[in-house]
């Protein structure tokens, strides 16, 4: 072929990657008259629709009232409130440690209307979650998904009840992952979850959902004057932290000093010294005076175990600390470049 025929040879007019969508789909959509857009514009509406339905009637209101301070120093009350999802049969809601914390009253009103007083369970403010209690019956429960297998670009959908507008829906992807974020108490939560879906004051507590509609987070926080930069707490952040709440009420941390993000390990580095997880805890720095700064822990060391049980990440790590004893020696695995090293660290309890 000469290059003049090459230049002037005929151009499909098919696009270039297709519709995704089988031949006699396509046959179809065109014998109806329906274009192509419209029915992936559907497809995408009634995944929402389905979610939406499956969820809303766990969402609910949860109303506030906190003590106080006036400006000639009397004692006070003030009213607040967010929103919160029903998780068990018994009437435990998961919501924000933020909504509730320090709470004289909370009263929950359910997506059918009814309302109940609730009692705290538990709350950690490291982690912005709490868990509440009601006392009926007829609740609808959600199911709680896996927020390690979640991509970003994937659909996130949010529900709550900002502003006091109950059961409002927003939609949106995953932003990014293994954001870290400070919370109330000022400690730094990791591993969170970034997302455009729209989260408004009274959205704080309520759920982040998957297209299966499963819930992926918490949803917590927004940046403000900022467009589309919010946030919500991993599931598997708020299951763990849950279930401590149910057993004791609160959370007995132990603490090293480090400030750490998930990071992949070369596949290399994980054949050579058979780890068991291809990911680790990145160390990103090590506090003065502290048990890591003690153990010789530095900045770039990757943690991959901890008394012996796989990090696959920051979670991870959380995880095992808060099953180590305080001040008892435990080891700790890492690698520092290529080389793998064992340390003895002796963890501190927070404060």
């Amino acid at each position: 072929m000469t290059l003049h025929n090459f230049l002037i040879e005929p151009v499909s007019s098919q696009p270039p990657f297709g519709s995704g969508l089988p031949a006699e789909s396509e046959q179809a959509l065109a014998a109806t008259g329906e274009s192509l857009d419209t029915a992936l514009l559907d497809s995408y509406s009634q995944a929402v629709i389905a979610a939406v339905e499956r969820v809303s009637p766990s969402v609910v209101n949860v109303e506030v009232h906190q003590p106080s301070r006036q400006l000639r120093g009397e004692s006070g009350e003030r009213r607040g409130g967010g929103s919160g999802f029903v998780f068990t049969p018994d009437g435990l809601i998961l919501t924000n440690s933020h909504v509730v914390h320090s709470a004289t009253r909370i009263e929950v009103t359910l997506a059918d209307g009814r309302r109940a007083p609730a009692h705290t369970v538990g709350d950690d403010p490291a982690t912005d979650i709490a868990v509440i209690r009601i006392d009926a019956g007829g609740l609808h429960t959600v199911p709680l998904g896996d927020s390690h297998q979640l991509r970003p670009g994937q659909m996130a959908i949010a529900i709550g009840n900002p502003y006091g507008f109950q059961s409002t829906v927003t939609a949106g992807v995953i932003s990014a992952l293994g954001r870290s974020l400070r919370s109330y108490s000022g400690r730094l939560i990791e591993d969170v979850i970034q997302t455009d879906a729209a989260l408004n004051p009274g959205n704080s507590g309520g759920p982040l959902v998957d297209s299966r509609g499963q819930v992926i987070g918490v949803n917590t926080a927004t940046i403000l004057p900022a467009q589309g930069l919010c946030f919500a707490i991993g599931i598997n952040t708020a299951k763990f932290v849950a279930s401590r709440l149910l057993r004791d009420g609160r959370i007995h941390r132990s603490y090293i000093g480090v400030a750490a993000q998930t990071v992949p390990i070369h596949r290399r580095v994980v054949r050579f010294y058979d780890l068991a997880k291809e990911s680790g805890a990145l160390v990103v720095s090590v506090e003065d005076r502290s048990p890591a700064k003690r153990a010789d822990l530095r900045e770039g060391d990757i943690v991959v175990a901890l008394e012996g049980k796989p990090v696959a990440g920051v979670d991870d790590l959380q995880r095992v600390l808060a099953d180590v004893r305080v001040g008892v020696s435990c080891s700790l695995t890492l690698l520092r470049r290529t080389e793998k090293l064992e340390l003895t660290v002796v963890p501190e309890e927070v404060r």
